[in-house]
């Protein structure tokens, strides 16, 4: 028995300001979307236009507030090929939270607070 990955899934507060960051951030791209009848929850799968994998963004109309995300640990990692030209994109977009230049890394953080580690393709 073999599994595999499919989707990651994080709850946003404001889907359309999250889709702007994806989009910007990230070139994802909304795929699939779903809707309840009754407007309670927003369900928005994005891709990156190369792998299957995709990211589930989840909005839901009567959650209020921030999301709490404990210590943050958790993050979903992107290697690019041109990790020079993307540093200065998420640096211009003010949303790097963290470097570690040593390990040839950094972490930009989405409107609602989630981390995502940015590599080189090639390391």
């Amino acid at each position: 028995m073999q599994f595999i990955f499919n989707h990651t899934n994080l709850n946003v507060a404001d889907l359309e300001k999250s889709l702007a960051f994806y989009k910007e951030a990230l070139g994802l791209t909304p795929i699939r979307e779903k809707e309840a009848a009754d407007g309670s929850f927003k369900l928005v799968f994005l891709s990156d236009g190369v792998t299957d994998y995709m990211l589930e963004l989840t909005w839901l109309r009567d959650h209020e507030g921030a999301y709490e995300l404990g210590e943050n640990e958790s993050h979903i990692c992107f290697h690019v090929e041109d990790y020079e030209a993307a540093h200065q994109k998420h640096q211009e977009m003010g949303c790097t939270c963290f470097e570690n230049t040593k390990m040839g890394l950094y972490f930009i953080e989405d409107p609602d607070g989630y981390w995502f580690e940015i590599v080189p393709a090639r390391r």
